[in-house]
C-alpha cells in the first residue's frame, strides 16, 4: 500500500539541500503513512538503507547506541547487527518511531556531524513531555509535518477528480451546472466520509463498503485513545477528544474542557490539552484579536476551537455511541440526507485543508453592537500585508452577515472573502 505523497517531494528537496547537515524528521499523528514514505524514499533514492523500527528492535541494536563516541565501532556494530553494508554519501540510516528510544534522536547530533551517511526519523507523539525530557534534542535536525492524505492527494490515489480541473474553476469563478456541481459535490463527500488515514484510503480503493471502511476508522480511534491513557490514566484525555464533534456542533465561540469532561477545570486539563494537540491528532484554530497586525501575534491562548486531523475519523466519532456505522448514514451522507445542519463536519473539513497547507489556523469573534450575540469569521488566512476571511456554510451561501460585517470593519486589511457551500461556483 504505497500512495503518491506530497512528502516526498519535501525529502527530495531536504536530500539535495539540506541533508549533509541535518536529519530530517517526519512529524504526524500514528497510522498517517510515515513510515512507508520514508522506506519509499529509501529503497528509491538510495544505494542501500539501515531501518531501525525501535518499537521491535532488538537488545543488541539497541545496544548500539549504548557508545557513540567511536563512530567507526558504532557503524561497524550496526552493519553487522542489521546485516546491511553501508555506502559512504550513498545510504540513508532510518530511525523509526524514534520517540520510544530518546537516546537515539540525541545521537542524531553526532551522526550528523561525522557526515558520512543521511538519517531520517519518524515519530508521533514525539514533543511529549517524557520524551523529551532527559534529552538534548539535536539542532541538526529538520522538521517535516506529514498529516493525513489531503483531498488532492485522496483525488490521485481514488483518480476521480480531475484536481486541475476544480482549480480552473475556483480561479474562473464561472458555474459549472447544476449536473457537474452534483457530481463534484458527491466526491468531496466521498473524502469527507473515507478521509485521508492511508489505510482507510486503501480499504475504499480495495472496494471495502463503508461499514468495513468504518471499522477501519474506529481501529485507528482505539489506537489513539490507547495512546491517550498511557499520558493520562484518569480518561480525560479521551473525553476531550471525543467531545470535539459535539463541542463544534454547539457553535460555541471556544472549546470548554468542563463541558467534555463533565467537571470544572482542573489544573491538568491544560497541560492535557497541549498533550492532545502535540500528539497532531487534533488541530488547534485560535482566536486571532486583532486581524490588523500579524495574526499570530495577537493569538488568544485562552480561546480556542479543536478540531480532528482527520475528517474522516471525525464522520465516525460523529456515530461512535454505537457498535458500528451502518452503510445507510453514510449514504445519506454521501446524498447530503442525513437529517442534521452538518455545517461543523464541513467546517473540519476546511480546518484539515489548511493545515495539510502548513498554515496555522486562526478565526475572529467580535460583539454585535448592542447584543449578546456576537460575529465570527470561520478562518483567516495571512496573504502578504493582508488577510483572506473564509466562511463555510452547509448547503447554500445564504446568509453570510459575518464576513459582510468583517469586510466593512476591516476594509483596509482585507484581500478576499471566502464563502465555501455546495452550490455551484460563482463570484
Amino acid at each position: 500500500m504505497y500512495f503518491k505523497r506530497k512528502t516526498y517531494e519535501k525529502l527530495l528537496d531536504w536530500k539535495k539541500n539540506y541533508a549533509d547537515r541535518y536529519a530530517v524528521l517526519l512529524e504526524g499523528p500514528r497510522r498517517v503513512g510515515k513510515s512507508t514514505i520514508a522506506e519509499q524514499f529509501a529503497k528509491k533514492e538510495y544505494k542501500s538503507y539501515v531501518l531501525i523500527d525501535f518499537a521491535k528492535a532488538s537488545d543488541n541494536l539497541l545496544a548500539c547506541f549504548n557508545d557513540i563516541s567511536d563512530p567507526d565501532l558504532f557503524f561497524l556494530r550496526l552493519q553487522s547487527t542489521t546485516g546491511v553494508d553501508l555506502i559512504k554519501h550513498k545510504s540513508l540510516v532510518i530511525f523509526d518511531e524514534v520517540q520510544l528510544f530518546p537516546k537515539a534522536r540525541q545521537a542524531i547530533k553526532y551522526l550528523v556531524q561525522d557526515g558520512r551517511y543521511h538519517y531520517l526519523e519518524t515519530g508521533s507523539l514525539i514533543s511529549i513531555k517524557k520524551n523529551v525530557s532527559d534529552i538534548l534534542i539535536p539542532s541538526e535536525e529538520m522538521k517535516i509535518q506529514v498529516t493525513p492524505m489531503d483531498f488532492e492527494e485522496f483525488s490521485w490515489a481514488a483518480q476521480n477528480v480531475n484536481y486541475e480541473l476544480l482549480r480552473q474553476v475556483y480561479d474562473s469563478g464561472k458555474a459549472l451546472g447544476q449536473a457537474v456541481n452534483r457530481k463534484l459535490m458527491r466526491d468531496l463527500r466521498i473524502y469527507m466520509a473515507v478521509g485521508g488515514m492511508p489505510q482507510a484510503v486503501d480499504a475504499y480503493i480495495s472496494g471495502k463498503n463503508f461499514s468495513e471502511i468504518d471499522a477501519v476508522k474506529r481501529n485507528i480511534i482505539k489506537l489513539y485513545e490507547d495512546d491517550f491513557k498511557k499520558l493520562d490514566n484518569s480518561g480525560r484525555l479521551s473525553a476531550i477528544y471525543r467531545s470535539i464533534p459535539s463541542q463544534l456542533a454547539r457553535g460555541v465561540k471556544k472549546y470548554s474542557v468542563s463541558f467534555a469532561t463533565g467537571n470544572r477545570k482542573a489544573t491538568k486539563d491544560e497541560e492535557r490539552i497541549y498533550d492532545l494537540i502535540d500528539s497532531k491528532t487534533v488541530i488547534p484554530a485560535y482566536d486571532t484579536t486583532d486581524p490588523r497586525v500579524s495574526l499570530s501575534s495577537a493569538k488568544n491562548f485562552d480561546n480556542f476551537k479543536l478540531y480532528l486531523a482527520d475528517t474522516g475519523l471525525f464522520v465516525t466519532l460523529m456515530f461512535i455511541d454505537r457498535p458500528s456505522t451502518e452503510n445507510d448514514i453514510y449514504e445519506k451522507l454521501l446524498s447530503d440526507k442525513l437529517p442534521a445542519n452538518l455545517g461543523y463536519l464541513y467546517e473540519n473539513m476546511v480546518a484539515q485543508m489548511i493545515e495539510a497547507s502548513g498554515r496555522e489556523l486562526f478565526y475572529h469573534t467580535w460583539s454585535k453592537p448592542q447584543s449578546t450575540h456576537y460575529y465570527e469569521i470561520d478562518f483567516l488566512i495571512s496573504e502578504g500585508a493582508k488577510v483572506n476571511a473564509i466562511e463555510v456554510k452547509s448547503s447554500g451561501t445564504g446568509k453570510h452577515e459575518s464576513i459582510t460585517e468583517f469586510g466593512k470593519k476591516y476594509s483596509k486589511n482585507l484581500k478576499e472573502s471566502v464563502v465555501f457551500s455546495q452550490k455551484d461556483s460563482g463570484r
